[in-house]
């Protein structure tokens, strides 16, 4: 995420000290028994919802955008066809792989159970409330027998109308690969067209993120004067639950995708990745680190120039692991504090819009929020619950653009494998970070 400042100093640090200030708060009043009179609930609760209902207004459009131009940058099926099909299929199984890991500890080591039920129904009641003018007709549900069905829509508008985000997120994906078999002049220009309904998005998505302190206040301060000292147990033992599975793909699965797929000792790859990793951990900005992770991948792993250049551009938008993890751990946890038990079905499908959304968040400040609020609303959870991760969001952001980062080398070194060393010429332009 790049850093956005307000007034000169960073965004997470008014995010940071609106969680602090509706965290105080609420947990005076919790402490003191103290009655908040009903005018000043509504506020706070208003607040909150219209910061929710902004990220609800641009999510849709902003996902079938990156969905689509991500796929369609995998390249022409011509000269990059077999690369760009690689590139695809290894950031799906991929990130599949890391949502599975999320999913996996936070059902074992179950993060957000413990808080009082009573008091869990209670804000459920009030979040389905909020929920119903954002989202009136998505799923909460999903029988065996319709699951691969319903992910196809019969109309795509209908689907978007009515907020369904898997099927319009199936249609970008279809559509996305459309764009590049039916490559010419009038299929570059729809791309660009797309690519700029893209950067709009994000610029709003940027200006909606600015009220995030204001929202986070809001929100903290409704659930700590609900739960009291509950909550921040909850809290410290979701972060330990996601640095955990950040750690266990990072450290276990990435050594051996090198190993085994990619043919390089992970010794080397470790040593050749130090300066890219440290630049991604103290930015938390995938875009800042790409010209870093080109020079690595070709000075320090010896990658094939256009074989790098190709699914490290691609990866900072594509491949998202970490994001695809975090977007996981995060709904299952605040389906758990919230005493909402969801199916098995109900978890493959936050599994597949996990990794479809981590296709196109890198570079946008929070970009993983408007997913994460949408797939709450999609299974049953109120969608305020983003005021708790918010709070700690930064030095988990800071984690998971490392394992995004690092993801998209893993990839570069997979990939490559088998490919040949053909020199980029000379005069071609080098890649740039797309712009935040």
């Amino acid at each position: 995420m790049d850093t956005v400042k307000r007034g000169g100093i960073p965004l997470y640090v008014w995010m940071l000290l609106g969680f602090t200030l509706g965290l105080a708060g609420g947990l005076y009043v919790n402490q003191n028994d103290l009655v908040v009179l009903p005018w000043v609930m509504e506020i706070v609760q208003a607040v909150g919802q219209i910061f929710l209902r902004l990220l609800f207004m641009l999510v849709l459009p902003l996902l079938f955008a990156a969905l689509a131009v991500g796929v369609a940058e995998m390249g022409d099926l011509k000269s990059l066809g077999r690369v760009g099909f690689k590139t695809l299929i290894f950031s799906i199984l991929v990130s599949a792989i890391a949502v599975a890991i999320g999913l996996g500890m936070v059902n074992w080591f179950r993060p957000g159970d413990g808080v009082d039920p009573v008091l869990a129904q209670q804000l459920l009641a009030e979040g389905a409330e909020g929920a119903a003018g954002i989202v009136g007709n998505a799923p909460t549900s999903i029988e065996a027998g319709k699951f691969f069905l319903d992910m196809i829509p019969s109309n795509v508008v209908t689907a978007a109308a009515e907020n369904q985000i898997l099927p319009v997120m199936v249609f970008a994906l279809i559509f996305g690969i459309g764009m590049v078999m039916a490559k010419s002049p009038a299929t570059d220009r729809l791309q660009e067209t797309l690519q700029g309904l893209f950067e709009v998005m994000m610029k709003l998505i940027n200006l909606v993120i600015r009220l995030a302190p204001i929202a986070i206040a809001a929100l903290m301060f409704n659930l700590a004067a609900l739960f009291g000292w509950d909550l921040l147990i909850r809290l410290g033992a979701y972060a330990g639950v996601a640095i955990g599975a950040m750690a266990l793909h990072m450290f276990v699965v990435y050594p051996l995708l090198v190993l085994i797929f990619g043919g390089m000792n992970p010794l080397r790859f470790a040593n050749g990745v130090k300066e890219p990793f440290v630049v991604a951990f103290s930015t938390a900005s995938s875009n800042a680190t790409l010209p870093i992770a080109l020079k690595a991948a070709e000075e320090k792993l010896k990658l094939p120039r256009r074989i790098s250049r190709f699914v490290l551009t691609v990866g900072a938008t594509a491949n998202q692991n970490g994001t695809a993890l975090f977007e996981g751990v995060t709904v299952l946890f605040l389906a758990q504090f919230f005493n909402i038990d969801l199916s098995l079905h109900q978890q493959l499908v936050v599994m597949l819009v996990c990794i479809l959304g981590g296709i196109g968040t890198a570079g946008v400040p929070a970009g993983s929020l408007p997913v994460i609020a949408l797939i709450l609303v999609m299974v049953g959870v109120p969608a305020e619950g983003i005021g708790l991760i918010l709070g700690v969001d930064r030095f988990l952001d800071m984690c998971r653009t490392t394992l995004n980062v690092t993801g998209d080398l893993v990839a570069a070194t997979v990939v490559s494998r088998g490919e040949s060393d053909a020199i980029v010429p000379a005069d071609e332009p080098e890649p740039v970070a797309p712009p935040a």
